[in-house]
């Protein structure tokens, strides 16, 4: 006795690989730049990528002794790959801020050292992992020189 199930599922697939140009889901062509599972270039001021940055900021923030936080300044490249969820690679400018982590500011709140010795700034190459229906951040990737 055969699954139902697949006897259906392959019948429906038989006329999408063997008819003629239709309106139906099966035979719609797709946009050639679309891979996936293949990076894509991105606005560095996609509000996804802006959000990734400052997942990394923070992680930055959460391994570092410095007393002071840094923040992202600029996204100089930004990537984008849908693998169970998604995936963002970026390279980016973090550099310190004059708040203090003690102080538990609002990143968005704190202004880039003026004061000339204690400016520093990093660039980084981070991977942010977005898993957006389980409202998880991860980022297995953040290298700073």
């Amino acid at each position: 006795m055969r699954p139902v199930g697949v006897l259906l599922a392959f019948c429906c697939l038989v006329p999408c690989t063997t008819a003629g140009p239709s309106r139906d889901f099966c035979s719609q062509t797709l946009n050639p730049d679309v891979k996936p599972g293949f990076p894509k270039k991105i606005n560095p001021h996609d509000p996804g990528a802006l959000q990734a940055a400052r997942h990394s900021v923070e992680r930055f923030n959460n391994c570092t002794n410095d007393i002071f936080l840094f923040k992202e300044s600029h996204i100089s490249k930004a990537l984008l790959q849908i693998v169970k969820g998604l995936k963002y690679m970026l390279h980016i400018k973090i550099g310190r801020t004059s708040c203090k982590k003690t102080q538990h500011p609002i990143l968005d709140n704190c202004d880039f050292q003026t004061n000339d010795t204690l400016k520093r700034t990093f660039s980084c190459y981070t991977e942010v992992w977005v898993i957006p229906w389980l409202q998880r951040f991860k980022v297995p990737v953040l290298l700073c020189r």
